[in-house]
């Protein structure tokens, strides 16, 4: 990519951004899983995967390793941190059109209020470091979102950045379950015909 005025035009406006790495944009608040962790569910996430581990299916042998029931596999454990998409008597897709988009969802980046307007986004990658299991009977979820990273940059898909987010997975209960950083890339798209420039 060539270093022309245009360019620098483009990637000084997420130096706001830049200028917020450190930043937690939720301040500590903590937005909870739509539903508690129940056996029922930890079922139906096994049954897809054949994942056949005692800890998760029987609460005896659950309690003989320490727990006090069945644990969540730690690869299911993010999406009980995701809450609710829709509530009874809320409209969530108000439009018919065969890609529409939700109204509102808790995996985009629609609430960022610094640098450019974004109407792109997607996930990069996910890292999870857990301190213990999550069993069934608690709810989790994710305290605050701090901003690590922030690197404008164009792709075949358009221009933006991307960015890193870590949040702290807790409990019910109190304590940190785990910390999760989300890598993420906002940007707007190319139209059609550019995608070369």
């Amino acid at each position: 990519m060539s270093t022309t005025d245009t360019d620098r035009d483009w990637t000084a406006e997420w130096q706001p951004v830049i200028d917020a790495i450190g930043r937690d944009f939720a301040d500590g608040e903590v937005t909870w899983g739509g539903d508690p962790v129940e056996p029922g569910a930890i079922r139906r996430y096994l049954e897809p995967l054949e994942f056949d581990c005692a800890l998760h299916t029987d609460p005896g042998a659950a309690r003989a390793a320490g727990f006090e029931d069945v644990t969540m596999p730690y690869t299911g454990v993010i999406a009980w941190t995701i809450p609710t998409a829709w509530r009874p008597g809320e409209v969530l897709f108000d439009s018919d059109d065969r890609d529409a988009q939700p109204v509102h969802t808790a995996i985009n980046n629609a609430d960022m209020p610094l640098g450019p307007r974004t109407t792109g986004f997607f996930g990069t990658d996910i890292e999870v470091d857990f301190h213990r299991e999550v069993v069934a009977g608690e709810r989790i979820g994710r305290r605050g979102r701090r901003l690590l990273s922030c690197t404008p940059k164009q792709t075949g898909v358009g221009r933006g950045a991307f960015m890193t987010w870590e949040s702290e997975i807790i409990s019910d209960r109190g304590d940190v379950v785990g910390l999760i950083r989300i890598g993420t890339y906002a940007y707007v798209p190319h139209e059609k015909g550019d995608e070369g420039e």
